[in-house]
């Protein structure tokens, strides 16, 4: 089993005098931040508060595009063009670089949300619309994608920085896409049993499926949301478990 590994949180994903998650909590456990860029959350101003807390806690920043749906928050799908869509991405991504500079520090990854990123899963092409788009903005990006999916085609195809994603709170289906969130079992709640789950994958370097199939996988880093109740609770056991493995938290 490797020695080394990146924990990612989805963060930044407030709006106005609106709060989500506990940020300053989760950036003493996690490596990498993917900060909401405006679209389905986010805004200047908590892309800076978020950004400097990760800096101060030595956590890589990353942008966190996705679809302008603040109501939906980024979780429906919508259909646009090819234009319209490398638009979106080179908007938010060039968002996340000004502000990251700002800051003091460095745009360092890219990683789609909601159902942009579900879509890109099962899309190729919308993927390589996406990642031509952020990386025409910055050619060093590395580019997270979920393992063993159409995603990781593409950055393998643009050769390209990357990283294969798994996440510890999200069940899977065979195809080694997420388990739809309308379905039961979709959200996982229960720490322990979630870091058990992740010590199996990378001792199996597999994505464990709903059904218990197997689907090899390159795995870089594992995602724990920030929007749900129990993610510093799911961050924290999951980090405990990973140590006691002798598997080492570090940034990409």
């Amino acid at each position: 089993m490797q020695t080394k590994i990146d924990l990612n949180s989805d963060m930044g994903e407030g709006f106005g005098r609106w709060a989500m998650g506990d940020d300053a909590a989760l950036l003493n456990i996690i490596t990498s931040a993917n900060i909401a860029c405006g679209g389905h959350a986010g805004d200047a101003n908590h892309m800076a508060t978020t950004m400097r807390a990760a800096l101060k806690n030595g956590v890589g920043i990353g942008a966190h595009p996705g679809f302008n749906d603040l109501q939906g928050f980024g979780r429906r799908r919508m259909v646009l063009s090819t234009d319209e869509l490398r638009n979106l991405v080179t908007y938010q991504v060039g968002a996340a670089q000004a502000m990251a500079k700002a800051a003091g520090g460095k745009l360092r990854h890219l990683k789609l949300h909601g159902a942009l990123s579900n879509m890109a899963c099962e899309d190729a092409e919308i993927a390589r619309v996406c990642y031509e788009a952020a990386l025409q903005v910055q050619p060093d990006l590395v580019i997270m994608v979920l393992a063993a999916t159409k995603m990781e085609a593409v950055v393998r195809d643009l050769g390209c920085a990357w990283a294969g994603e798994i996440f510890a709170d999200r069940a899977y289906e065979d195809d080694a896409s997420l388990l739809d969130r309308s379905k039961p079992g979709a959200v996982l709640h229960d720490a322990k049993a979630a870091a058990t789950r992740i010590l199996g994958m990378l001792k199996e370097g597999a994505i464990i499926a709903e059904s218990g199939k197997r689907i090899a996988a390159k795995i870089d880093t594992i995602c724990v949301h920030g929007d749900t109740k129990e993610a510093v609770e799911m961050a924290t056991a999951l980090r405990i478990e990973l140590e006691r493995a002798g598997v080492m938290p570090t940034r990409l």
